[in-house]
């Protein structure tokens, strides 16, 4: 339990989720590829069987490309920030969604960036892909039926690897852990209401 709450949840290190699991029992995590849609479906089947639909479905995929001129960024590089960030987000929502709708309730948080309402020089995939974020939340938020809500969210600027890998490892962000403390908060409080909105957590 997390906060008198079970969380179902997915990374790609076997090893970080392994320490999840034994740090939080009642709970379930799984080491898998988001852009596998296999993987992600067999995870969720799973989650369904034991938990049922869940209230949030957190959307965090996200992974930056090296920086440089968008002609001069690798064709790999590129296809990879498309797949991870906006397939690997379909991949969730197409698994998860209905049976949120079969239940009648549930928030759907994508994670967009500030990158995903502004831009800047250097990273014009990852732009490009929560711009996309952006786009398909409230597309999808006009499709969803009473009771259920997705919104685009914003974290702020978080200290990960992948900022570090921006801004160097001194950037004087909070941590993932000092995030979480205002975060945690303002996600579980949104509401049916804010569909289709794009919000920053404060």
């Amino acid at each position: 339990m997390l906060r008198g709450q079970k969380v179902v949840g997915c990374a790609r290190s076997e090893q970080a989720i392994s320490e999840l699991a034994n740090k939080h029992e009642g709970s379930f995590f799984a080491a898998l590829d988001i852009t596998n849609s296999a993987e992600v479906d067999a995870w969720v089947s799973h989650a369904i069987k034991e938990y049922g639909a869940p209230e949030f479905v957190i959307n965090n995929a996200g992974v930056c490309n090296q920086l440089g001129n968008l002609w001069e960024v690798n064709k790999e590089d590129f296809q990879r920030v498309l797949d991870v960030n906006v397939s690997g987000t379909f991949n969730v929502i197409k698994a998860f969604v209905p049976h949120m709708i079969e239940a009648g309730r549930g928030i759907i948080v994508n994670m967009s960036s500030g990158w995903g309402r502004s831009v800047d020089a250097g990273v014009a995939p990852y732009c490009s892909s929560k711009w996309a974020i952006e786009g398909l939340t409230k597309a999808m938020a006009l499709e969803l039926p009473d009771g259920v809500a997705a919104v685009a969210l914003n974290p702020g600027i978080i200290d990960t690897e992948m900022l570090q890998s921006v801004f160097g490892k001194d950037n004087g962000y909070p941590s993932a852990t000092q995030w979480a403390q205002t975060a945690a908060d303002y996600i579980t409080n949104i509401n049916t209401s804010q569909n289709g909105q794009s919000l920053t957590v404060p």
